[in-house]
């Protein structure tokens, strides 16, 4: 599983404009993988804060119940590291 850092600067390369939706299938991991990094990070209140999941079109995955399809990500979340 990726680490937080490695999920962040991901996201970075993925996101066209700093802090845009990025489809939670552009992270290039399998199925399996992306619900559980996804929900992992998710439970935890420290880092869930800077996570906002929505809905749209694309691949949809179960993040803790609840279909999501892109993230957007807060950039204030470096501040974890």
């Amino acid at each position: 599983m990726l680490t937080l850092r490695e999920l962040v600067d991901r996201y970075d390369l993925l996101a066209h404009q700093s802090g845009e939706p990025v489809a939670l299938s552009a992270f290039g991991l399998g199925d399996d993988e992306t619900k559980n990094l996804f929900t992992a990070f998710d439970d935890d209140y420290h880092i869930s804060r800077f996570f906002h999941f929505s809905n749209g079109e694309g691949k949809a995955y179960v993040i803790r119940g609840e279909p999501a399809t892109h993230l957007f990500m807060d950039l204030a979340i470096r501040a974890l590291f």
